[in-house]
């Protein structure tokens, strides 16, 4: 247990959230909550005349979202540590939020409170906490980047897949990127032969694993 109370600050766009957090962590021992907001920009503010340990915050947030006020806090406030709070536990938003935030663990909400607590002291005494299905999300984050980096599509051929998605023929793709037929046929080819489908649908499936297209 740490000699003093590790202080805290939560932000949350949702207040049920911020009140559920709080219900569960104000009677324990090693911390304490000394800041809540409801919005990146007000808890910017408010740090700047309140001191802070650790940072519990919303990932996906209206606003400013989990990923900018993390890269804010960190330039303004580097001692604090950051932790990530969130719904999704996709490798793709935690992959930005380390790379881009630098930050220091990544919970998801459904977290219990033993595990929570265990979190917040790890990272106050300088480590990392992801959990498992977080690390799990990562390494497939991170197979998803290495077969599209030997897949090699171009940009123009992504950009054919997207239109390819939308259900646009050969004719419309010719008239929406002004190239030839022939050129958006050996294209149509490549990509088939790239992505190793053979129909629309089946290259569809592929683009969304590989995150080339958005749910």
């Amino acid at each position: 247990m740490p000699a003093n109370k590790i202080r805290l600050a939560l932000v949350d766009d949702h207040q049920i959230v911020i009140d559920g957090l709080t219900a569960v962590l104000k009677e324990q021992q090693e911390v304490q909550i000394v800041l809540t907001a409801n919005s990146g920009v007000n808890m910017l503010q408010l740090l700047q005349t309140n001191e802070v340990d650790i940072l519990l915050s919303d990932v996906m947030m209206d606003g400013m979202n989990g990923q900018e006020l993390a890269r804010a806090v960190r330039k303004q406030f580097p001692k604090i540590k950051i932790i990530a709070l969130s719904m999704s536990g996709a490798g793709e938003i935690v992959d930005e939020m380390i790379n881009n935030a630098d930050i220091t663990g990544y919970l998801l909400k459904q977290t219990g409170k033993d595990e929570l607590i265990q979190a917040i002291i790890k990272v106050y005494n300088g480590g990392q906490y992801f959990q498992p299905q977080i690390l799990d999300a990562l390494a497939e984050q991170s197979r998803i980047k290495k077969s599209n980096t030997e897949t090699n599509l171009t940009i123009r051929e992504i950009e054919i897949i997207k239109l390819m998605e939308q259900g646009l023929s050969n004719k419309q793709i010719v008239t929406q990127l002004n190239i030839s037929v022939r050129t958006v046929e050996t294209h149509r080819k490549n990509i088939f032969r790239k992505t190793n489908t053979n129909t629309v649908l089946a290259l569809v499936k592929w683009a969304y694993e590989h995150q080339l297209l958005k749910r």
